[in-house]
């Protein structure tokens, strides 16, 4: 569809437009592929429920099941402009660029090398999972670590376990936490997060 000769007004809007806008607007539908958000200041959409759409990973900063875990038709919010998508005519937004990273939150108080605690969270072909609280995971691998003894395959780990852990490395832009057993085996006492 030609969407400038076709709608002529929501391609001014989109044009209008710049990275980073803090827009508002009530959620008008939810699909398992994202959300369409209805804009205060936005022109009605010729075809969908919303001119604005948020993608399931720009949601939240958390892992969710469904949109639903986030927003409910009605419900009211703001998010920032991300881009304008030509194809379908509509504005990508973000919800999760408007709340702190979680991420960036843990980076900012722990170093590399401090010993916490955590939730094995799952057992993969290659690793551990570890749940770090406020919504952090990390891996411990199957494989050594420089200066770090790796989680054993033959260790009996158990899913909800609480077992201590050494962070190994914290890489914000690629959303990882690399974690190590600590020196001395999976019952070793560790230091508080907080």
């Amino acid at each position: 569809m030609d969407w400038q000769s076709e709608s002529p007004e929501l391609w001014a809007f989109l044009e209008s437009l710049n990275d980073g806008d803090i827009l508002s607007g009530t959620v008008a539908a939810i699909e398992r592929f994202g959300v369409f958000v209805a804009l205060d200041d936005g022109p009605a959409h010729p075809l969908f429920p919303g001119v604005g759409f948020i993608v399931i990973p720009e949601l939240s900063w958390r892992h969710i099941d469904a949109p639903t875990d986030v927003v409910q038709v009605g419900q009211r919010v703001s998010c920032e402009f991300l881009q304008f998508d030509t194809y379908n005519a509509e504005a990508r937004l973000s919800l999760k660029a408007l709340e702190p990273d979680p991420l960036q939150a843990f980076a900012d108080r722990t170093a590399v090398g401090q010993e916490l605690r955590g939730t094995l969270e799952k057992v993969l072909s290659f690793g551990i999972l570890v749940d770090l609280g406020d919504g952090i995971a990390g891996l411990v691998p199957f494989r050594e670590a420089p200066g770090r003894p790796a989680a054993s395959p033959l260790e009996d780990f158990e899913v909800g376990e609480e077992i201590a852990v050494v962070v190994a490395e914290i890489d914000p832009p690629r959303r990882r936490v690399l974690l190590s057993r600590p020196q001395g085996g999976r019952h070793e006492g560790v230091a508080s997060t907080t």
